[in-house]
């Protein structure tokens, strides 16, 4: 029987409708997918078209040179084909093979080639013309900068993934962390010190009951090549910043998720659960480096650890859906869950405390304190093998919304802190609320609370804060930061201020100088570039829409909104003397305003058209005349702004010229800082200091480095400083070179750094250091878990940048 006897035929029209609508998506995502590659492809023969029409047009002046360099090849080889004592020989028969070798080995990152240098990145070759004033670049010799770098101030506060992660100590100091650093903020006299030996990204923290010593965890990571690297605990003396002991190197997996001392002990025994699939449990007696017992957890996610107060054989751990009470005997450990029972089973149980009388009080995501004790065994339900069990004996209603953090007085009394509701609660000992407060929207929810001295006290908050108050008079923030992944960094002309923007759509301005917020605004879209002009009286804003804002440093005003093409923007830059900025966008084009009434007017003077991929860096001449542009498939042009924006096509012509600031990551002066093997993204800033004595580059692999300037031969020297947990953004001189800024992506932290060495004088009557010395080497589904970030952490290296400059080749 036919569908149309059965169903008519306006039912047969109305089932193939429903059909073909079902699969129209389908269709719409494949073609989405073919549209993208064949735009994918299309930039690619863009590229190669272009390079194409420059090579014939430089190709007639090429030809007498490469034959002069074929007649110096031939005889160099010859060379080294006589020379016995030669390392480039390899036990080849054939000779051809031979002469492929040598070229091989010799030649894998540059060719030399007269008058022009060809750098080869991902197989592309860029040309770059040798200045006039290097009359012997084989006799170059690259050094190590005269300066160096300590770790000065670290701006930051990682809480919007991490809990019971602020601690006050007895010497007036709140321990915290960001990126890979442990910070140690004095309150009262405003200076910081440093704990850096750690190598990826903190995680968490415990002070021993000593109140002098400390332990911190920290993320597997991984390293350059992508090769994970094994995590471990530090414990350090908090007075002299000495590693005592690390923990467990080889033996935890992905990273340290808890850890906590004991306490009825004297602190003999670290408690570590790492953030394996099991998420491992493991005892250790720190100070012999023995590992005294290990127990699979739970494939959950674990949130907190910690010893009974009284007890050094009973630890408890909550997480995703669980509590555990844990007995040590005998070297082994027996984990007991916790019943709900009759009381609604949270999602996640994400805090506890104990209390003076020994009760265990739980916070979870259903906004209640449950307190916990122990029960007979039910014999007459279970039988003769039942056991006691934990169970809940009273649950008190405390927020709207998560339970993130407990705390507990001198006196008994409680304090809880809020997710939604953003409160802090004073509690009685038996749970009768005494007083409450509310934080400021504006710095997210409660994620930890420390005590100062019974009245005043220290919150961090999940928009990465630190605030300090009391319930009558409310709190102030002492640390602030961004919430998530920064981009754009500019330095002021005369001052010793500078200002960052990134994803969460914040323009922060600081003081370097007293290492504080000074203002802060929040726009409609992300901020990933800027630049103040010469006058230091506005700065402009790149968005990621294709518009940007110019502000007034003085009212915080926006004096001009402006919009160029659709997509997003990588560079903004003044010319020296104000009166043009340069606009980079990711349509390719490069967009020239001319700037009137001291930076308060803006008229587009033209645009610089030739590039084949979107635009990643630029920079003035020091005459204001040139605009020298970097673009994503690895392209260094040329462009006369004044004769109406051309483009230079004989690059050879720039090869002498002066430039007013250096961030291009792609030139001669520059072309050292490459490391052999190099994907074209792995550096993704640089700067010259104003000095031209040294240049600085922000890599991918967390590290910021410092090598002299100019730069222009491949394996130059560096020294290399660590703090970054994430790809290091972007890095700036202050203006009269005392201090270098860098800016971590992922890891929100901005780490200011003091230059050391000749010609720097210190600057010490600017920004006196207050370090210790730098030893080179779904928001409602988060509020609700606050879970860790550790997966995005442990892959960030792998995967890249999710944003930003990703080659296109």
């Amino acid at each position: 029987m036919s569908t149309e006897c059965i169903c008519g035929s306006g039912s047969l029209d109305l089932w193939l409708w429903a059909q073909s609508s079902t699969e129209f998506p389908d269709r719409l995502s494949l073609m989405e997918v073919r549209l993208q590659a064949q735009e994918d492809e299309i930039t690619l023969l863009k590229s190669s078209l272009a390079d194409a029409l420059r090579k014939l047009h430089l190709h007639d002046q090429q030809i007498p040179l490469l034959k002069q360099q074929l007649i110096a090849g031939k005889r160099f080889v010859k060379g080294i084909l006589t020379n016995p004592n030669c390392s480039t020989r390899c036990n080849c028969k054939h000779q051809s093979h031979l002469h492929f070798h040598i070229f091989m080995c010799i030649l894998p990152f540059i060719l030399l080639t007269g008058q022009s240098i060809k750098m080869f990145i991902r197989g592309r070759p860029i040309t770059m013309y040798i200045p006039s004033n290097i009359l012997n670049y084989e006799e170059l010799r690259m050094d190590l900068p005269s300066q160096k770098l300590d770790l000065d101030w670290v701006y930051g506060y990682r809480g919007r993934d991490c809990r019971a992660n602020l601690y006050l100590l007895p010497s007036g100091e709140a321990v915290y962390f960001i990126a890979c650093v442990v910070v140690l903020y004095h309150i009262s006299n405003q200076t910081q010190r440093h704990y850096q030996k750690h190598t990826d990204c903190v995680r968490c923290l415990a002070i021993h009951p000593d109140k002098v010593r400390v332990a911190s965890g920290q993320t597997a990571g991984v390293d350059k090549d992508g090769k994970p690297l094994q995590p471990f605990v530090h414990i350090w003396d908090s007075k002299t910043l000495v590693t005592l002991q690390q923990i467990g190197l080889g033996t935890f997996e992905r990273g340290v998720g808890a850890v906590a001392f004991s306490s009825s002990d004297a602190g003999t025994f670290l408690c570590v659960i790492d953030d394996s699939n099991e998420h491992m449990l493991s005892v250790w007696d720190w100070n012999k480096n023995i590992k005294h017992t290990e127990v699979k957890s739970t494939n959950e996610a674990v949130l907190a650890v910690d010893f009974s107060p009284t007890d050094t054989n009973n630890i408890i751990s909550c997480g995703k859906s669980h509590v555990y009470f844990w007995t040590m005997s005998a070297g082994t450990l027996t984990k007991k869950q916790g019943i709900f029972g009759k009381y609604k089973k949270p999602k996640f149980v994400l805090c506890f405390v104990f209390s003076l009388t020994g009760d265990v009080l739980t916070g979870d995501s259903e906004g209640n304190i449950l307190t916990w004790g122990k029960s007979a065994a039910d014999i007459k339900t279970l039988g003769k093998g039942a056991k006691e069990t934990f169970q809940i004996m009273k649950q008190t209603r405390a927020h709207e919304g998560s339970v993130f953090t407990m705390c507990i007085l001198q006196g008994g009394a409680i304090l809880s802190g809020g997710g939604k509701d953003r409160k802090i609660i004073h509690w009685s000992a038996d749970l009768a609320p005494e007083r409450e407060c509310e934080i400021p929207e504006k710095f997210g929810a409660v994620r930890t609370i420390a005590d100062v001295d019974g009245e005043e006290l220290l919150v961090g908050t999940t928009r990465n804060a630190i605030l300090r108050g009391t319930f009558s008079d409310g709190f102030v923030a002492i640390v602030q930061g961004h919430v998530d992944e920064m981009w754009g960094l500019a330095t002021h002309p005369t001052q010793n201020i500078f200002l960052t923007c990134g994803n969460d759509r914040q323009v922060c301005v600081w003081n370097a100088e007293d290492h504080k917020l000074d203002w802060c605004t929040t726009l409609e879209e992300s901020g990933l570039c800027a630049d103040f002009s010469p006058n230091g009286a506005v700065v402009s804003v790149g968005l990621s829409t294709g518009r940007w804002v110019v502000l007034d440093l003085q009212t915080k005003e926006v004096v001009s909104d402006l919009t160029d093409g659709n997509e997003q923007l990588s560079v903004m830059r003044y010319s020296p003397d104000g009166s043009f900025l340069a606009v980079g966008s990711h349509d390719n084009f490069i967009y020239i305003y001319n700037v009137t009434e001291g930076g308060r007017r803006y008229t587009r003077f033209g645009k610089c058209t030739g590039h084949s991929s979107f635009i990643t860096h630029l920079d003035w001449s020091k005459d204001g005349k040139y605009v020298m542009s970097n673009s994503g498939d690895y392209e260094i042009l040329y462009w006369d702004v004044a004769s109406g924006c051309k483009l230079l096509r004989n690059r050879f012509e720039s090869k002498d010229r002066e430039w007013a600031s250096y961030t291009c990551v792609l030139g001669f002066h520059v072309m050292g800082v490459w490391l052999e093997g190099s994907d074209g993204t792995d550096i993704n800033a640089l700067c010259r200091s104003h000095s031209k004595s040294m240049v600085a580059v922000a890599d991918d692999f967390c590290k910021v480095h410092l090598f002299q300037y100019p730069c222009p031969k491949p394996k130059a020297p560096s020294y290399k400083y660590e703090g970054h947990g994430s790809h290091v953004t972007n890095v700036r001189f202050t203006h009269n070179d005392s201090h270098l800024l860098s800016m971590g992506g992922k890891d929100t932290c901005i780490l200011q750094w003091r230059v050391k060495g000749a010609g720097t004088g210190d600057h010490k009557e600017h920004l006196a250091s207050s370090s210790s010395v730098f030893s080179s080497s779904s928001e409602e589904e988060e509020d609700e878990a606050g879970s860790g970030g550790w997966e995005e952490e442990w892959s960030e290296r792998e995967r890249k940048r999710q944003a930003g400059y990703q080659g296109l080749v």
